[in-house]
């Protein structure tokens, strides 16, 4: 028994080498990162190959519980049994890949098993047992993909051992040595595939805590961008911010070449491949100009897919990201690798990220400089509800956040992009459709819901989605209601957004469950300026005085309060796109 399991011992041995080497493959760790069905396949390939492999190593016993030494079993006599790995490489298939991929090399395994013997009658158990192992090891299959985070050691010795107890099972039943063999091979087996399997995925484990680890670091990197850049696109979409901007992007990340585009030309260019791509050059790739036409993030794994017509050019893969001005394409990023395998998905969600960043950095700009020129009382008005302490709370719960889950932290700051950007978007526009209006309202949720977990709990009805409404006027609402509504109260906190077209109209309710209003105070809310310890009221009189400007002033806010909470109802006309273009006609 003892030479049994040393010899078992040797093949998970072997199959973990194989398997540390894996997941040093580049193509490998873009599988596991995204599991599409085309990635799933690719597993199947490379697990298929590792049970094939398990089967052909595996130790030779004869009925007698006699081992026989082989190099390669290609075939196995009549009444013979073998002791190999194969278990270990179908559970993993199955955590690592879900169940369809378990249960297809489980299949294979174990048809390549009763192949061994011919397919004999006795041999066909085999199958059953491996795909049986396939589907069940798939259930542990973390469908979120959160890092295999529950997968520590412990677990994978026991995932193990059960799928190993199954396998000794079927041998029992069904071997025709039974009990004989069960008692020689069931304990060195048990334990070295047990032991295998967490070894294994303690491999893989490893691997994706590595990612973890660049996935924080590139999370500094864009906060770090968003900051470096804020000012550099005062003056609009220059030559000048944009070779600025390619110097720090190149100086904060690891890629080998950073370069910015109009539609028409290079606009900034620098590292490798220096010398022939040009500032002021057209654009001559096929590549960008499908990232521009289609709005769409590019990615190039050849020099052909790149289309850069000097023979001599470093230049390996790509990520080509369009910058974008509201609904305009104006432009492209590009991030380059003189190596084809660095291009890997976390290098592509982070230069996805800098290109929304410098889009969001550009409106900003774009929208400085606007401001400038309006004379509009009401949109200044509105432009100055954009909360700098706000900002600085969002960046400081990012950083926090960062340290522990930085993939929360990339999420938080696609938010805080999204919430500036509509901000900007709003204070160019008088009327917004509710579907933007939403968005802009769950960005900001988002985040005042990662700096207060579980504090507020908030609800919206169904809406009619091209409905127009003056912007942030439900977001001012349901910031009024987390702001000043609850106190210092740390859960139970309700906020219901109610949405209702009423033949010509649009009613929107917000309503709370909070601690109330002082009476004396609210005859004058929405009105004037009223000074209270919880604030003055200012984002709701301009929200009021929007109202008025744009309707009349009949259509207003209509506040109701008691100590059970306060609801606020405004009432506009029901308007939509389609019908502004028929009056404008008309």
């Amino acid at each position: 028994m003892i030479n049994l399991a040393i010899l078992v011992a040797e093949q998970v041995g072997l199959v973990i080498l194989l398997a540390f080497f894996l997941v040093n493959i580049p193509l490998f760790r873009r599988m596991l990162l995204n599991l599409n069905w085309r990635n799933k396949i690719g597993l199947y390939v490379i697990f298929a190959f590792f049970a094939i492999l398990s089967n052909m190593i595996g130790v030779l016993i004869s009925p007698s519980n006699e081992i026989i030494r082989r190099t390669l079993l290609i075939t196995v006599p009549h009444g013979y049994s073998v002791a190999n790995v194969r278990i270990i490489t179908v559970t993993v298939a199955g955590i690592v890949g879900g169940p369809y991929v378990g249960g297809a090399v489980g299949l294979t395994a174990g048809g390549f098993r009763a192949l061994q013997e011919g397919f004999s009658p006795e041999a066909l158990f085999y199958i059953p047992s491996s795909f049986i192992i396939g589907i069940i090891s798939g259930l542990f299959y973390d469908q979120r993909q959160q890092r295999f985070s529950p997968l520590r050691a412990r677990n994978g010795f026991f995932i193990g051992l059960i799928m190993e107890c199954i396998q000794m099972s079927f041998v029992l039943l069904c071997s025709p040595t039974g009990w004989t063999l069960v008692k020689f091979i069931a304990l060195p087996m048990i334990l070295i595939s047990s032991i295998g399997t967490t070894v294994f995925l303690t491999i893989i484990r490893f691997f994706f805590q590595q990612e973890l680890a660049a996935q924080a670091a590139q999370t500094r990197t864009v906060l770090n961008l968003a900051l470096s850049t804020l000012p550099l696109f005062k003056r609009g979409f220059t030559a000048e911010a944009a070779q600025t901007a390619v110097h720090l992007i190149y100086q904060y990340t690891s890629f080998d070449a950073v370069s910015i585009t109009d539609r028409h030309q290079i606009l900034a260019f620098e590292g490798a491949g220096s010398d022939h791509h040009l500032v002021d050059q057209d654009l001559a790739t096929d590549i960008s100009l499908t990232a521009m036409n289609e709005g769409i993030v590019e990615v190039a794994n050849t020099e052909e897919r790149i289309g850069c017509k000097n023979p001599n050019c470093p230049l390996k893969s790509a990520v080509i990201v369009p910058l974008s001005l509201g609904d305009e394409i104006i432009g492209t990023l590009k991030l380059y690798y003189v190596q084809r395998w660095r291009l890997t998905p976390v290098e592509i969600q982070l230069g996805t990220g800098i290109g929304q960043i410098l889009s969001t950095q550009i409106m900003l700009g774009r929208a400085s400089y606007q401001s400038e020129l309006l004379r509009d009382v009401e949109i200044k008005s509105l432009q100055s509800q954009v909360n700098p302490h706000f900002f600085f709370n969002a960046i400081n719960t990012i950083m926090a956040v960062m340290r522990r889950d930085p993939k929360q932290a990339r999420k938080l700051l696609l938010s805080l992009s999204t919430y500036f950007r509509d901000n900007l978007m709003g204070a160019r526009e008088t009327l917004i459709p509710l579907a933007q209006e939403y968005e802009h309202v769950q960005a900001y949720l988002t985040l005042a819901q990662a700096r207060f977990p579980g504090k507020y709990q908030v609800t919206f009805s169904d809406y009619p989605a091209a409905a127009l409404i003056p912007p942030f006027s439900i977001q001012v609402l349901v910031e009024n209601a987390l702001r000043h509504a609850f106190g210092q109260r740390k859960k139970g906190n309700r906020v219901e957004v109610t949405i209702k077209q009423c033949e010509t109209e649009l009613e929107i309710t917000v309503a709370d469950n909070g601690h109330g209003i002082d009476p004396d105070k609210l005859p004058e809310l929405g009105k004037k300026v009223v000074a209270s310890k919880e604030g003055s009221g200012t984002a709701l009189q301009n929200l009021n005085k929007r109202l008025h400007g744009l309707y009349d002033p009949h259509t207003g806010l209509k506040i109701e309060s008691s100590p059970a909470g306060t609801t606020v109802k405004m009432k506009i006309p029901y308007q939509t796109r389609k019908k502004e273009r028929t009056e404008q006609q008309a």
